[in-house]
């Protein structure tokens, strides 16, 4: 349950970036940004990773580095799909890795889910195509965020088959260092690389680098030493819905009802799957002041008359 808590979080926090990321590559190139992010991530990291290194040997930096690549190419492929096709084809082809990594993972290592997982996908699935709309895009915008959608099943699917041989923190370290060097070389190849600016950029360069890479990545590798890939994914859907939350509650968007039971139908997916999940919402609904009240017949502190 520890590791499901902490994934929820990491979805919050990622959630939350959507707005301050948004505001940032208003005013700094997009790809600049990713290069100085992960910089921070890597930086974040380095001191408690630095005396890891060595236990991780060759075998160990390779699958870091291959972690990073997909981390990379995904974040790559989906900036350039959205250049060419709409935002909410973009959103409902990206949360496609929740399909595609149990597939994944079926076809590279013979993984198998039960039917609750499958469950869970395909409401998640639907959740994401009421969420998000699925406005057609063009055909080319789409296969490339197909592409990026990839990569990231990869990505997690890769770290569930690395993360229970290679040491956490010095395997996110090598993944954070490989996608900066990545982002630099694109980053210089267009000519955007320069000094940020302004509290906007630098505020979200901050959270994004130390919250929503390094430590959510770390996180994501420790997790995935008690969590199946498939869970992982279905779980990471969540991002769509705490984007939505947070972009109702600080930009005043307006998911619709279509929306919110687009977020209701993802969370029901996560609970099928999931029994971590359905626990701590049972738990959750046992503290909740009115549930105490019929089980009572009490009046919680701060209630009321």
């Amino acid at each position: 349950m520890l590791a499901l808590a902490a994934l929820i979080a990491v979805t919050a926090v990622w959630g939350v970036t959507f707005v301050q990321v948004k505001d940032a590559v208003e005013l700094y190139p997009l790809f600049a940004f990713l290069a100085v992010r992960f910089a921070i991530a890597s930086a974040t990291l380095a001191v408690p990773a630095a005396p890891r290194l060595r236990g991780l040997g060759r075998q160990g930096i390779g699958a870091g580095a291959l972690l990073g690549l997909l981390l990379a190419t995904g974040y790559a492929l989906q900036t350039a799909g959205l250049e060419r096709t709409t935002v909410s084809s973009t959103g409902f082809i990206t949360g496609l890795y929740v399909v595609l990594t149990p597939l994944f993972a079926m076809l590279f290592f013979r993984v198998r889910f039960g039917i609750e997982v499958w469950g869970g996908v395909v409401l998640a699935v639907a959740g994401l195509a009421m969420l998000t709309g699925i406005k057609a895009g063009s055909a080319s915008g789409d296969l490339l965020v197909l592409s990026s959608t990839a990569a990231q099943a990869l990505q997690i699917v890769g770290v569930e088959r690395f993360a229970s041989r290679y040491d956490a923190i010095a395997l996110t370290v090598v993944e954070m260092v490989t996608s900066c060097i990545l982002f630099v070389a694109i980053a210089v190849a267009r000519g955007d690389l320069g000094v940020p600016y302004g509290w906007t950029v630098w505020g979200a360069l901050l959270v994004t680098g130390v919250f929503a890479s390094a430590l959510a990545y770390l996180v994501q590798v420790w997790a995935q030493r008690r969590m199946s890939a498939a869970r992982i994914a279905l779980v990471f859907a969540l991002e769509t819905v705490f984007a939505g939350l947070f972009g109702y509650l600080l930009e005043g968007d307006r998911l619709g009802w279509l929306g919110w039971g687009g977020c209701a139908l993802i969370l029901a997916g996560i609970v099928l799957a999931e029994p971590a999940a359905a626990e701590l919402l049972r738990a959750a609904s046992a503290r909740s002041p009115g549930r105490l009240r019929r089980r009572t017949g009490a009046v919680p502190p701060g209630a009321g008359p």
